[in-house]
């Protein structure tokens, strides 16, 4: 098999191995300690702030604690939590104490909670406060298994009863567990470093159970290697990141998520201040916080975006003017090629009357932003750019620890996913798919040996199951998804995602699906924005579709998608709804990612209707173009 690869550039980054997560905290201890390392709000308007030995003291108790309380080394805890402190010392705690930490979204179903605790034999659940708690004794009480439940609360316990399931097993604080701890040190020093010794860098250090757009969760098995070496490789590649810590990071993405733990360790060796933060509270947290880095997804910035568009639209006058001035200018702008003469006197113009005030909306201080986890549009890229806020986009997978490619600064190049991080070689198979390989990669699916088989080749290829193209310098683009790529019957193929990700980049649009296997033409099922029309039209419900505007708006949006596109492979008509995909009923995975098939599955009746095949339903608009 003929493969095309890519390795990191020149100077791209630090590669080390044989390193454990703890060790880590170690180093950010003895060499770039932080009196403000973390900070979370203390509900009652401040923060509270840890400092990187505060962290390590708080840990090393609390895992001591864990094994005093009858946890062996290898046992899996899981960890239901907020993304904040509670989930940062449990973490570090359990990895310690030589245990394999299982992350679980809070916005899994009960039915996927249970299924990832039994599985993977939880002996142990670490949650944030009261309503975790209440919502774990439930789930695990039967669950015989799970032997232990700790609360990072300390108030949390007051007045609960777990019921009469839990009798025999422990419910504990924190606090509690910590304390123990400490006794436990005092008897015996050097208990907390034979852990640390007992640890090897490519053990089993996680278990997370991707959510996936179909079937069961499975477990990804990670080593403290494929953390580590990850974290190190990623964050050196950012020479303009300090080190210690003048650099401010604004942490809001699920800590349960790989993108986001990774960088928590990278930040955390690197002695980094850190505030965590939710995605309800980013825009607050922005102008308080004044990061100087964050990482977040495409759907934030996109969100930023169509709100300078929508403060453009409530000016008025000469500010008005000037405001439309600078957004031509943004749009128009090129981080690859940033232009001289005339134009350069131009963007410091705007950037006096305008673009500064961009980045104040953003705390003031905002230099980077790596984003991930999904397709992020060029011009999006572009525009912050004009600002003078680079954004790096990145990829990767869970099953990748989780970065194999990210553009880095002053190598920027919008619409590519970068090149690769050190020691990670990535290639492309002549159909197509992309594949990687090197110590971030996965030690495979627990206890599923057949599909680690299946997406680990004799070669060593994790087979990502994208689609994508290397150019000839190194830059990956990321085109689709394999099992998503369709033939008409026609014998032509289409790959729906450039033109979802175009259909989606219309304000309008919440999510597109697009369709057509077997059939003569491509039609689209279009899910439309509750902000934008509430907006736009001031009502969300099905008598929204009769506005002709709205129709109007959405064939317009229809066409810009087709442009340039092969004419087998553009839409030809489309239903649209105002219904919303949730998790609830199964159409969005955690990490809101859509359930294709099972959407697909739930509207064929719709679609059969675009394709003449049923009579068109009530609560749809029908969009075709001329």
């Amino acid at each position: 098999m003929s493969i095309k690869t890519a390795k990191a550039p020149p100077d791209g980054g630090r590669l080390e191995l044989g390193r454990t997560i703890p060790s880590l905290l170690d180093e950010a201890v003895r060499s770039r300690p932080n009196p403000r390392a973390f900070n979370q709000r203390d509900g009652r308007g401040g923060w509270r702030t840890w400092s990187t030995a505060d962290l390590a003291r708080e840990a090393e108790a609390l895992a001591l604690g864990l094994r005093h309380a009858g946890l062996e080394r290898g046992d899996r805890v899981a960890l239901f939590t907020h993304s904040d402190m509670s989930f940062v010392v449990a973490d570090m705690a359990a990895l310690i104490a030589g245990l394999v930490v299982v992350p679980v979204y809070l916005t899994h179903t009960e039915r996927a909670i249970r299924h990832i605790l039994a599985e993977s034999g939880s002996r142990a659940v670490l949650v944030s406060d009261r309503p975790l708690l209440e919502r774990m004794a439930g789930l695990a009480a039967d669950l015989e298994g799970v032997r232990l439940l700790g609360v990072s609360d300390d108030g949390a316990l007051a007045g609960f009863e777990a019921g009469p399931a839990w009798a025999g097993r422990r419910v504990a604080s924190y606090a509690a567990l910590e304390a123990e701890g400490a006794e436990l040190r005092a008897r015996e020093p050097d208990r907390v470093d034979r852990y640390k010794r007992e640890l090897e860098a490519t053990g089993l250090a996680t278990i997370i159970y991707t959510s996936g757009t179909t079937g069961t969760p499975k477990g990804v098995m990670l080593s403290h290697q494929n953390l580590t070496s990850n974290a190190i490789a990623s964050i050196t590649s950012l020479p303009r990141f300090r080190p210690g810590p003048d650099e401010t990071v604004l942490s809001f993405l699920p800590l349960s998520h790989i993108f986001a733990r990774t960088l928590q360790y990278a930040n955390m060796w690197y002695g980094s201040s850190v505030h965590y933060g939710t995605p309800e509270s980013v825009r607050h947290d922005l102008t308080e916080v004044r990061p100087t880095f964050m990482a977040a997804v495409p759907r934030v910035l996109e969100k930023s975006w169509e709100r300078m568009q929508a403060v453009g639209d409530e000016l008025t006058g000469l500010k008005r003017s000037l405001y439309r001035r600078a957004l031509r200018f943004a749009q128009g702008y090129d981080v690859t090629a940033p232009r001289g003469g005339l134009a350069g006197v131009e963007r410091r113009f705007l950037d006096r009357l305008v673009f500064a005030k961009w980045r104040e909306a953003l705390g003031g201080r905002l230099n980077m932003i790596i984003v991930g986890g999904a397709a992020l549009r060029a011009e999006l890229v572009n525009v912050l750019g004009a600002a003078g806020i680079e954004v790096l986009q990145g990829f990767g997978l869970t099953e990748t620890s989780p970065v194999m490619t990210f553009n880095r600064p002053g190598r920027n190049r919008p619409g590519t996913v970068g090149e690769p991080i050190v020691g990670t070689e990535v290639g492309v198979s002549p159909e197509g798919e992309i594949l990687a390989r090197g110590p971030h990669v996965m030690l495979g699916y627990f206890e599923r040996p057949e599909e680690t088989a299946a997406a680990i080749d004799e070669d060593g290829w994790f087979h990502t199951g994208d689609l994508g193209r290397l150019d000839d310098d190194g830059y990956l683009s990321v085109t689709g998804r394999l099992k998503y790529l369709f033939k008409l019957s026609t014998g032509k193929y289409v790959m729906p995602q450039p033109l979802t990700d175009r259909l989606e980049a219309d304000a309008l649009v919440d999510t597109a699906i697009v369709v057509g296997s077997g059939q003569k033409y491509c039609t689209a099922l279009v899910f439309l924005s509750h902000d934008a029309l509430l907006e736009r039209y001031g009502r969300i419900d099905a008598s929204v579709l009769g506005e002709p505007r709205l129709e109007a708006e959405l064939k317009r949006a229809i066409a810009v998608a087709n442009e340039d596109m092969p004419h087998w492979s553009t839409v030809k008509h489309a239903a649209v709804v105002t219904d919303q995909l949730t998790m609830e009923d199964g159409s969005v995975t955690p990490k809101l990612s859509v359930r294709r098939e099972a959407v697909v599955q739930r509207y064929q009746h719709v679609l059969d209707a675009l394709y003449g095949q049923a009579a068109a339903p009530a609560g749809a608009l029908f969009v075709t173009l001329d």
